[in-house]
C-alpha cells in the first residue's frame, strides 16, 4: 500500500510509467514483425492487418500516456485552477492500462479482444478528458488560448479511437486508416507543436539570458487549417499538390527553430534536446514538400513514407522523451540536468528517425547487412531500454527532496 501511495500521489507517475514501459513493447513488437520479414518467414500470424496495427501503437498505444501525465500535471499550473482529482486520473490510467494489456493479448487470440482493448482505452481517455476540461472550465485564468485548441485535439484522439474500433469490427481497412491518419494530423503531431509552441519559449527565457520570447499569435490557427490541407490533398489523391501546404508549414517550423535559438540551446543539454526534436516538424514538412514536387515533376522518384517517420519519429518521440525527462526530473527532486544517459538516448533517438528516412532511399534501404528499417527499430530499442530503466524507477520512488507528489 505503501508503494501503491506513491505511485498514485501524482498522475504523471502513472501515466508516464506506463508509457515508458510502452516506448519498449509497442517496438519490441514491431522488431518481432521485422526479423520475421528479414528472415524470409512471413508476418506475424495475429487479428489485425499488421501495419494497421504497428500505426495504432504508435498513434494511440505510446504517447497519449505520456500527454495526458505532462498535461495532467501542468493544466492546473498553466491555468492556476484545481488539481486534477486523484480518484479520475487513478481511474483513468488503470482503464487506459487494462486496454493496453488487452490490446496485445488480443492481437495474438481474437480481435474481439482487440475492439474491447480499444473501446477500454477510449473510456480512460474520456475520463481523463473530462477531468481537464473540468479544470480548464474552473480555472480563473484569463487567458486559455493554448488550452483550448489542446482539448480539441484530445478530442479529435478519442474519435479516432472510435473510428478504429469501428474499423475492426467492419473488418474495413479504411476506416483504420481514416482513424490513423485523424490520430497523426489531427491529434498527436498538432498537440505536441502546440505544446511547443506554449513550453519552448518559456523554457529557453529561464535558461538563456537575455532571451527574446516569441509565440507568434498565428501559429496555432495556421497549424490545424494547413493540416486540413495537407490531409484534404491525401484523400482526394492530389499528392502533387500537397507542397501547397507543406511548404507553409515547413517554413513555420524553420522560422521557429530560428527565432527560439536552436544553437544557443546547446548551452544546456536539456534545454538543447527539445529544440532538436522540434526541428524535425520543419525537416519533415519539407521532405513532404519534396516528395510532393517529386511527383509533380513526375520524375518517377518518391520518399515514401520517409517525411511521415520524420515526424512521428524525429518530432514526436523525441519530443516525448526531452519533455519526459524534464517533467520526472524536477517532479522527483531532481537537478535539473541532462546527463549523459538522457543526452546519448536522446540522440539515438534522432539517430533512428536518420536511419528510418534512409531506409525509404533506394541506395540505403540496407546497410550493414541488415535492412534499413529494421536497423533504425533496433537503434530506437538501443535509445529506450536505457532510458526506461532510468526513469521508470522514479515513479515508484518517493521525491528524494521529501516533498509531496
Amino acid at each position: 500500500m505503501l508503494h501503491w501511495k506513491t505511485f498514485t500521489a501524482a498522475p504523471h507517475r502513472m501515466m508516464m510509467f506506463a508509457g515508458s514501459l510502452q516506448l519498449v513493447l509497442a517496438l519490441l513488437f514491431w522488431t518481432a514483425e521485422l526479423l520475421a520479414r528479414y528472415r524470409g518467414h512471413s508476418s506475424l500470424s495475429i487479428t489485425l492487418p499488421v501495419s494497421q496495427a504497428h500505426g495504432y501503437l504508435m498513434l494511440y498505444g505510446i504517447f497519449p500516456y505520456f500527454v495526458f501525465g505532462f498535461l495532467m500535471t501542468t493544466y492546473p499550473r498553466w491555468m492556476n485552477g484545481p488539481l486534477v482529482a486523484q480518484s479520475r486520473y487513478v481511474a483513468s490510467f488503470l482503464l487506459m492500462g487494462a486496454g493496453s494489456v488487452l490490446f496485445y493479448l488480443g492481437l495474438f487470440t481474437h480481435n474481439v479482444f482487440v475492439t474491447a482493448a480499444v473501446l477500454l482505452q477510449f473510456t480512460g481517455w474520456s475520463l481523463g478528458l473530462r477531468e481537464l476540461y473540468r479544470v480548464f472550465r474552473a480555472a480563473p485564468a484569463a487567458e486559455k488560448t493554448h488550452e483550448r485548441y489542446l482539448n480539441v485535439y484530445l478530442l479529435l484522439g478519442a474519435v479516432g479511437m472510435l473510428i478504429f474500433a469501428f474499423g475492426i469490427r467492419s473488418a474495413h481497412p479504411l476506416w483504420m486508416q481514416s482513424a490513423l491518419t485523424l490520430g497523426m494530423w489531427g491529434f498527436l503531431l498538432p498537440l505536441m507543436l502546440t505544446v511547443a509552441h506554449r513550453m519552448l519559449p518559456f523554457f529557453s527565457s529561464t535558461v538563456l539570458k537575455p532571451y527574446t520570447v516569441v509565440q507568434p499569435d498565428w501559429f496555432l490557427p495556421a497549424l490545424p487549417m494547413l493540416f486540413a490541407g495537407h490531409v484534404a490533398c491525401e484523400v482526394l489523391a492530389l499528392w502533387h499538390w500537397r507542397f501547397l501546404f507543406d511548404l507553409p508549414l515547413a517554413a513555420m517550423g524553420l522560422y521557429l527553430s530560428v527565432r527560439w535559438a536552436l544553437l544557443r540551446s546547446f548551452e544546456v543539454r536539456l534545454l538543447a534536446i527539445l529544440h532538436l526534436a522540434f526541428l524535425w516538424f520543419g525537416l519533415g514538412m519539407a521532405l513532404f514538400a519534396i516528395d510532393s514536387l517529386l511527383l509533380w515533376c513526375d520524375c518517377g522518384l518518391t520518399l515514401g513514407r520517409a517525411p511521415l517517420h520524420a515526424l512521428g519519429i524525429g518530432l514526436i518521440a523525441g519530443m516525448t522523451l526531452a519533455m519526459a525527462s524534464r517533467v520526472s526530473l524536477g517532479h522527483s527532486g531532481r537537478p535539473l540536468v541532462a546527463d549523459s544517459l538522457v543526452w546519448l538516448c536522446c540522440w539515438g533517438i534522432h539517430l533512428s528517425a536518420l536511419v528510418r528516412i534512409a531506409a525509404d532511399i533506394p541506395l540505403t534501404m540496407q546497410l550493414f547487412g541488415l535492412p534499413t528499417v529494421l536497423l533504425a527499430a533496433l537503434i530506437w530499442l538501443a535509445s529506450v531500454v536505457p532510458w526506461t530503466l532510468r526513469f521508470a524507477p522514479i515513479y515508484l520512488r518517493p521525491r528524494v527532496d521529501g516533498r509531496e507528489g
